[in-house]
């Protein structure tokens, strides 16, 4: 017995290092936080989207620690990875809940990933800009599953047996939390900061255990960013590493997420005007959706007196993009549009704000025009969160 009472482990089992049994824990949590870490910083954020660069000798460690832990090769990671954001909810979307259910993409989110990998024209397409050095081609790639093997044998000899079990440990960690939970949950639960044209939540706005990644609609609004929090409340540990890197000289950012600025209301839209719409059109879409969330609710329940409807389908559409809108939810809505005067303009002035960032034919000046004359008629509709919103629309600014 050890002096706080606990049994003492044969030295047999501990391994080289013969750690306490709290030390295998930590151990533990520090490995697959290093997996973690490399996925979001390199593979993510530098190698697929380009949103930072990193110091070769960052890169390679990445490399090295993913080969050990988890045999993905960083072409075939990027390239199923920009092939989701290509075809996000489409049925060529690599692991989409929306397509395939959520439980599919929990449950074999890590076979989705390996099928996605065997597309050669998904390799072709997709995986340019990765790593093509004599490592990558003759170890990374050629022996991607000697790695986790040789981890399994390290594990072993420096903790003993219990290595197995950090060791199996590491093996299901990216599997769970990255290929099952933020591809699965990631996209069907959470909450939303940007109206996005796909399905991407916000786990939850502190993202530590999955390294940021838990804030995976501000990802989807802004992918090229390096940073992924959005509000004050939110955190991004990935992030702060990264600049704790930077700082040190080992990486440097390229690109982050161009900042939601509202200032004075103008007094008629121009080009400017315009174009920080269009630039922060998800934010402007959530902003329409919660400008009036109160006034649709409120007369919704003034029909309800009459004829009992639900306000529910009413909400998920102005939260969703209509394509995750089932057929019967839309009859529904319109079905209260035709009831009331405020929700059909609410309905008509949601869908005329979208067309204005989706009229790729139109002149920059049709454009404003067609800006100005939708400020103009919601500030006539005589709907007191039709007229607020219009003057926030006036007042964003690059």
């Amino acid at each position: 017995m050890n002096i706080n009472g606990l049994p003492e482990l044969p030295s047999w089992i501990g391994g080289v290092l013969g750690l306490p049994w709290w030390g295998y824990i930590i151990v533990t949590l520090v490995f697959t936080h290093i997996t973690i870490a490399a996925v979001t910083i390199y593979l993510h954020r530098h190698s697929a989207h380009r949103a930072l660069d990193l110091h070769p000798l960052v890169s390679h460690f990445f490399r090295f620690w993913l080969w050990l832990t988890t045999g993905m090769v960083t072409k075939e990671w990027t390239a199923v990875h920009r092939k989701h954001h290509a075809k996000c909810e489409t049925e060529e979307d690599p692991h989409s809940p929306q397509v395939l259910g959520l439980r599919k993409v929990l449950l074999e989110g890590s076979e989705l990933y390996r099928a996605g990998a065997l597309d050669q024209e998904t390799l072709d397409k997709y995986g340019h800009g990765t790593p093509d050095d004599w490592m990558e081609r003759n170890i990374y790639t050629k022996s991607d599953m000697a790695g986790v093997g040789l981890m399994l044998v390290i594990n072993t000899v420096l903790f003993g047996p219990i290595g197995l079990t950090i060791w199996a440990i590491q093996m299901l960690w990216i599997p769970i939390f990255a290929a099952g939970i933020i591809n699965g949950v990631g996209h069907y639960l959470g909450y939303r900061n940007f109206q996005v044209d796909d399905a991407s939540t916000n786990i939850v706005p502190w993202g530590i255990i999955i390294g940021g990644e838990e804030l995976h609609n501000n990802h989807h609004a802004y992918a090229s960013s390096a940073r992924l929090s959005s509000k004050w409340y939110e955190f991004d540990i990935g992030w702060l590493y990264i600049r704790l890197m930077e700082m040190a000289g080992l990486a440097k950012v390229k690109k982050l997420a161009p900042q939601v600025r509202v200032g004075t209301a103008a007094r008629a839209c121009d080009d400017q005007t315009l174009q920080a719409i269009i630039t922060h059109r998800w934010d402007v879409l959530a902003r329409f959706s919660r400008s009036v969330r109160n006034t649709c609710a409120e007369e919704i329940r003034r029909i309800a007196e009459n004829n009992p409807v639900s306000a529910l389908d009413f909400r998920r559409w102005l939260n969703q993009d209509e394509r995750f809108i089932s057929e019967q939810q839309r009859a529904r809505v319109a079905n209260l549009a035709e009831k009331s005067r405020i929700l059909n303009t609410v309905v008509t002035m949601r869908q005329e704000l979208i067309q204005l960032w989706q009229r790729s034919s139109a002149t920059k000046e049709q454009l404003v025009k067609q800006l100005e004359d939708w400020c103009r008629r919601a500030e006539l509709s005589g709907i007191a969160a039709l007229q607020d919103f219009s003057r926030t629309l006036r007042s964003y600014a690059i």
